[in-house]
């Protein structure tokens, strides 16, 4: 399942090119080539962490469902690679299955030589390292990915900020110029925060369809502030894939970037800023979605991820490894999410047994589990009949 975030994650898109591949062979290459390493990465995590700490891995696998290829190596562990492309898992010594689901009976009953190398009968803080880590691997293949860009493409810095900020023009019904701006203002900020160039601004009005923004503008040397009410509109990009967007109608004197080059140390710092700007953008879309702002239909499973990826493959090397990037900060956040069954249920789970000192009842966990993996099977059914929905052979 994935959260959609707007146009800016993508800067550094390679050019359109005309191409004699047809699009689809792209979806085909495009969907293992995206999920299969980035769900390798994920399940790395748990696996190095783990054996790190002794715990024994029975399987790695990627994919879910019959084994199509694997081998065993001399610990014991089988690696597999399964029929269903759409995710993986680690099943460490003591899992009752692959989504480490603790059988609680077994484990109080487990004898000394079932305990050694057993997940479960790690320590507290040892089990709560290895199920973070496969979210945390998500995050550093994230964070690598735009430090590289930033460090080999530079840092995108507003030729003149100034003009990037001052409106040059209205377009036609600019709900900007109905709220009192005028030619010549120069927007400071946005709701309190304050804007550095116009991708600044984009990203203060895209989101948020609809929404009533305080901008603050400077005018005959003075701070003015008025609120304008953000259009909606649909824009279609050229896929055809249709997103929502507010609007404010106004055009700038200069929207031209430099990009200047970036040290090692620099760089992790923009990227760390980068990702945190676009989980901020998917917080802040599923609240929407959850409060009614936006669709449900915006968001997007395995169909979407596949179709998105084929077309960013198309668009060349950069644009694919950017979107990369997106969805592993994607996997990281929903499998931090505190639902049983996923990464963050087990770690909420944990969370309850340091407060409580012991671990949450059988009862208890078997009911949480069950919930969970039920909700998760259902979100998934959900969000891909919507995919499925929004293709064109469906007529949409």
């Amino acid at each position: 399942m994935g959260v959609r975030a707007n146009a800016r994650t993508n800067c550094w898109s390679s050019p359109d090119l005309e191409s004699t591949i047809p699009l689809w062979l792209y979806y085909v290459i495009g969907f293992p080539l995206l999920l299969g390493p980035l769900v390798t990465v994920h399940e790395l995590g748990h696996y190095i962490v783990g054996r790190w700490f002794g715990v024994q891995a029975e399987a790695f696998s990627v994919g879910f469902g019959k084994e199509i290829w694997g081998f065993t190596d001399k610990r014991g562990t089988r690696w597999k690679l399964a029929a269903i492309p759409l995710g993986g898992y680690v099943q460490f010594k003591g899992d009752m299955n692959p989504a480490s689901i603790p059988d609680a009976e077994a484990i109080a009953k487990a004898e000394a030589d079932e305990r050694e190398g057993s997940f479960h009968h790690a320590a507290l803080w040892k089990r709560a390292l290895i199920v973070f880590a496969g979210p945390a691997t998500n995050i550093i293949l994230t964070l690598a990915i735009f430090a590289s860009f930033f460090a080999f493409y530079g840092k995108p810095v507003p030729a003149n900020a100034d003009q990037q900020l001052t409106i040059a023009e209205f377009a036609q019904g600019s709900a900007a110029q109905q709220a009192g701006l005028e030619i010549g203002d120069r927007i400071v900020a946005v709701d309190g925060k304050q804007m550095r160039g116009f991708r600044d601004l984009q990203d203060a009005v895209l989101m948020f369809p609809g929404r009533t923004l305080d901008f603050a503008v400077m005018r005959d040397g003075s701070e003015r502030h008025f609120e304008v009410t953000a259009a909606s509109r649909e824009i279609t990009d050229q896929f055809g894939n249709i997103s929502r967007i507010g609007l404010v109608g106004i055009q700038a004197k200069a929207v031209d970037y430099q990009y200047v080059p970036q040290g090692i140390v620099a760089s992790v710092g923009l990227a760390v800023d980068h990702s945190r700007g676009i989980i901020e953008m998917m917080i802040t879309g599923m609240g929407q979605i959850i409060n009614g702002e936006r669709s449900v239909k915006e968001l997007g499973g395995p169909v979407k991820i596949a179709k998105f990826s084929g077309e960013q493959l198309s668009m060349g090397a950069l644009a694919f490894i950017n979107f990369a990037a997106l969805i592993s900060l994607n996997l990281a956040f929903i499998n931090l999410l505190p639902i049983p069954a996923l990464d963050g249920g087990h770690l909420a789970f944990y969370a309850a047994e340091a407060v409580r000192r012991k671990p949450v009842g059988p009862r208890g966990q078997e009911v949480a589990y069950r919930a969970g993996v039920a909700l998760v099977l259902m979100l998934m059914v959900f969000v891909t009949v919507n995919d499925l929905a929004g293709l064109p052979i469906f007529g949409k």
